[in-house]
């Protein structure tokens, strides 16, 4: 009976992972946890969010890491999640989208010795590290593009929300209109409402009945209205990641892409490397992290031509995309200095 007795203690040691013996086995321990909180875009396929989510599970193969998405339902779920992943004992909590920069903000605040990292947008905080685009850049191919395909020389521009960041779209945008058809001209209209296809939708209709042939749209719900304008009225659009692509690939001419992918992934890589906390990481043409992708093949091969040629001539440094009004203005005069 004894013997028995002494084997069921031995069996139930085992199971607490401690050897008959009296030595312990080794326990595993987990690795870090890495935690994506996603804006309330929801993970659309090839959107902004799911390219983000795809870094992370690159980074899981990679690394060996442990690995969470949360996603919002509004935007006043982000502080909220952002402490749930606090308290969960996270090791890196990565936000990705400029709408989450305000919570970002008062979080890195509140929870000084947590690690953030934001996608797309900038916090000044010792305990955040920052991931931009310079989307000046693709979005300046996308106006080579659209003035190398537009028949009118009459070309758009629909947005939402106007401030700094997507102004850096309005100003790169102009500026490949004009560099590769001065004749042409391009109608910038803002909602500044967000949330309104609808108003988007005929504002794209308005500027078409104005001539317009060709139109860079917003993300999201604008460039969703943009989209439905097409295909009622039969002019090309100009989209904005590669989750909206899909809605009407027949009167697409390109996509701006930035590599949220990218960023997400190495945000995980420089905290698996032990890099410093606030860095400030920009992502350019020069290194992919953003680009103007052609997913339908509706550019001609001039048009591409063109398009390559002011891409090297950007990488290689040779012009400056302007981003803002200011820089807009001092681009044009240095171009006329240079024909001069």
């Amino acid at each position: 009976m004894k013997k028995i007795v002494f084997f069921l203690v031995c069996a139930l040691i085992l199971l607490g992972v401690i050897a008959c013996d009296g030595i312990a086995e080794p326990v595993e321990e987990e690795g870090p946890l890495f935690v994506l909180l996603v804006d309330d875009q929801g993970l659309i396929e090839e959107g902004y969010n799911d390219l983000a989510w795809q870094g992370f599970q690159k980074a899981e193969e990679d690394f060996g890491v442990r690995i969470e998405i949360v996603e919002a339902q509004s935007s006043e779920d982000y502080l909220p999640n952002i402490k749930q992943a606090v308290e969960k004992g996270a090791s890196l909590i990565v936000c990705n989208g400029s709408s989450m920069i305000e919570a970002v903000q008062e979080a890195a605040t509140e929870y000084t010795s947590q690690a953030f990292a934001i996608i797309d947008g900038k916090v000044e905080a010792p305990n955040v590290s920052c991931y931009t685009f310079t989307e000046e850049g693709a979005a300046f191919l996308a106006g080579v593009g659209a003035a190398a395909m537009s028949e009118t020389d009459i070309i758009g521009f629909v947005w939402d929300i106007q401030n700094q960041e997507t102004e850096k779209f309005q100003y790169g945008f102009e500026a490949g209109v004009e560099s590769a058809n001065a004749a042409s001209q391009v109608l910038i209209n803002y909602t500044n409402l967000p949330d309104q296809e609808l108003l988007c939708k005929e504002t794209a209709l308005a500027q078409n009945k104005l001539g317009v042939d060709v139109i860079f749209h917003g993300p999201g719900s604008c460039g969703a209205g943009v989209i439905q304008a097409s295909l009622d009225q039969n002019f090309w659009i100009i989209g904005m990641d590669k989750g909206q692509s899909i809605l009407s690939p027949d009167k697409l001419l390109s996509v701006v892409v930035k590599g949220f992918d990218l960023a997400s992934y190495m945000a995980i890589e420089n905290f698996e490397n032990g890099v410093s906390f606030g860095a400030q990481y920009n992502f350019s043409l020069a290194d992919g992290g953003v680009d103007l992708v052609d997913l339908s093949g509706n550019l001609t091969e001039e048009a591409t031509a063109t398009i390559n040629n002011w891409k090297q001539k950007i990488i290689d440094e040779k012009i400056v995309v302007p981003y803002d009004a200011s820089t807009f203005a001092q681009f044009f005069m240095e171009q006329l200095m240079i024909e001069e």
